[in-house]
């Protein structure tokens, strides 16, 4: 459906695309398309695995470093409670399969998991991003691992699902709880929840790309030279 989407934007000849991909993949010859006809492309937030002549720049949030912050928070956290070195069992929830959201949580996160033996990860599924999937995947971890300590889950929505999951089977989340949850995005929403200490930590995914990319076109409409790629800032957030 994007590609189809980038198509129809080149018939139009308009002046500018910006694309938040879904995937990695598969954008070669739509890239190749818009290249011929003129047309500047924007990647916004999510970036693809093509030759970087293909697009103008890439504004968004580096995927890598959010789930390596999400490694360091557990670390800190299980530093805190002399727990660093105890077994600690994880589940993860990720997001869809191919994203650079999902690959780069997951490889963050990993990154740091890697360096603890006594880190567990009991399994990863994906929940496609979305509530409903959050809550049966988690349902599913709850009935095969009788002792999980950690969930990580690679977005809010994910998370509001496995928390449904989590208290309908009579245990508790959050600080002070039987799990530990780590969510991504920080959306208002599970910000409050993280408030309550319903959520240990939110990583967040800057969401007010809007404004760089207007600079980035107008400097693209005056002759100017822009940058290859745009790291809008992001922050953690935790109970305390």
């Amino acid at each position: 459906n994007q590609i189809k989407a980038i198509r129809s934007f080149i018939s139009q000849r308009v002046d500018y695309i910006v694309l938040s991909p879904i995937t990695e993949s598969g954008w070669d010859t739509v890239l190749e398309e818009a290249r011929e006809a003129g047309i500047p492309v924007i990647l916004a937030d999510r970036c693809v695995d093509a030759d970087a002549s293909l697009y103008t720049t890439w504004v968004g949030t580096d995927s890598f470093q959010e789930g390596e912050k999400a490694g360091r928070w557990l670390e800190e956290n299980l530093k805190e409670k002399n727990r660093l070195y105890e077994d600690i069992n994880i589940v993860i929830l990720q997001g869809t399969p191919g994203s650079s959201a999902e690959r780069g949580r997951t490889e963050g996160f990993a990154s740091v998991a890697s360096r603890y033996g006594n880190w567990h990860i009991l399994d990863c599924q994906s929940g496609d991003f979305t509530t409903a999937k959050g809550k049966e995947i988690m349902e599913q971890f709850l009935a095969s691992y009788p002792d999980i300590d950690v969930v990580v889950s690679q977005n809010d929505d994910m998370t509001f699902g496995a928390m449904e999951a989590i208290a309908e089977a009579g245990l508790t989340m959050g600080v002070g709880g039987d799990i530990a949850l780590i969510s991504f995005d920080a959306v208002k929403e599970a910000l409050e929840l993280v408030r309550k200490g319903k959520i240990n930590v939110d990583i967040e995914c800057n969401p007010e790309q809007g404004e760089y990319i207007h600079r980035v076109i107008q400097k693209l409409e005056q002759g100017l030279a822009v940058e290859k790629a745009y790291e809008v800032e992001e922050m953690v957030f935790t109970y305390r």
